[in-house]
């Protein structure tokens, strides 16, 4: 009966303190990702969709536009088209940075970033040439004083509002090929 209440005791004090060491050493201030640090803080993104829902679009797009770009691709002596492009992790993130680090130097500041669809063209050589890739261009607008803001003057809205494209390098090369819906 000794022996009984010993291992009890002893399977409670383990349990309490793989409670206590667990949290500590799984704890989100030490548990890190290609994106970074998990404590900083985010919010859920606006403008998410389900997943039934992207499949349901990438399903529009191979059924209305497949059929003509895959057409384009084969007079160019290709086989089909790329319909996505994958980028890492880790060099998206350091786009990201990159772009925030010389924008901050040309004293812009980055609003978003815009995707733009684009087709490669003879400089690209045979392998490429005539295929479609897309790129990543940041928008922004000079750093200003919050009262220069003022729209007093005749700057066009999109300009306030740092809608324009940053004279900054577009992030390209990305894979091609194979999406995350199926055909």
């Amino acid at each position: 009966m000794k022996n009984l209440i010993f291992i009890v005791l002893g399977a409670i004090i383990g349990a309490l303190g793989m409670h206590y060491y667990g949290s500590k050493v799984l704890s989100t201030e030490d548990i890190t990702s290609e994106f970074g640090d998990f404590a900083e803080k985010y919010q859920k993104p606006e403008g998410l969709i389900s997943v039934a829902y992207g499949d349901t679009l990438s399903t529009n797009w191979t059924k209305y536009r497949k059929p003509a770009v895959d057409s384009c691709a084969a007079m160019g002596g290709h086989k089909q088209d790329d319909r996505s492009v994958w980028w890492p992790a880790k060099e998206l993130k350091n786009y990201l940075k990159y772009t925030k680090k010389k924008a901050d130097s040309m004293k812009y500041k980055v609003t978003g970033y815009r995707i733009y669809l684009g087709v490669y063209g003879q400089e690209a050589g045979t392998e490429k040439c005539d295929l479609s890739t897309m790129f990543i261009v940041p928008t922004g607008r000079p750093k200003k004083k919050k009262d220069d803001l003022k729209i007093n003057n005749f700057a066009p809205a999109a300009v306030l509002q740092g809608l324009h494209d940053m004279p900054l390098n577009p992030l390209n090369n990305g894979g091609g090929g194979a999406g995350g819906f199926p055909d």
